[in-house]
C-alpha cells in the first residue's frame, strides 16, 4: 500500500480521494458478490440445478408512482402527490389562503 501524507494534501484533494475511495469500495463488494454467485451457481450446477431453480427469482419491490393530487392554479407544470414533504409552492398557497381542495386536482 502507498504510504503518503494526507495531512498534506489540499481540500479539493481530499474530497478526490473519498469520491475514488467510495468507489473502489463499491467496485470490490460488486466483484465479490459476482464471485460468490459464480460459486454458487457452479455448485448447483454440478449438482443439477439452476441457481435460479434453488432461490428462485428475486423479485424487487418497487413503488409505484403516485397519482398527482395537487396542481399549481397558474403553473400547471407544478404537480404534488401528496406524499413526502410539502413543495415551497403548495405552502405559500395555503399561507396566501387557499385551501388544499382549491389546488386539488379534478
Amino acid at each position: 500500500m502507498t504510504d503518503f501524507n494526507v495531512e498534506a494534501l489540499s481540500l479539493k484533494e481530499l474530497r478526490q480521494l473519498q469520491k475514488d475511495l467510495a468507489k473502489a469500495i463499491s467496485t470490490f463488494e460488486d466483484r465479490q458478490k459476482a464471485e460468490a454467485r459464480a460459486k454458487l451457481e457452479a455448485i448447483a450446477k454440478e449438482m443439477g440445478y439452476s441457481l435460479t431453480e434453488l432461490v428462485g427469482t428475486v423479485v424487487k419491490s418497487t413503488r409505484s408512482p403516485a397519482a398527482v393530487k395537487y396542481r399549481h392554479t397558474e403553473n400547471a407544470a407544478l404537480t404534488w402527490s401528496g406524499r413526502g414533504r410539502k413543495p415551497q409552492w403548495f405552502v405559500d398557497a395555503l399561507k396566501a389562503g387557499k385551501t388544499p381542495d382549491d389546488l386539488a386536482v379534478g
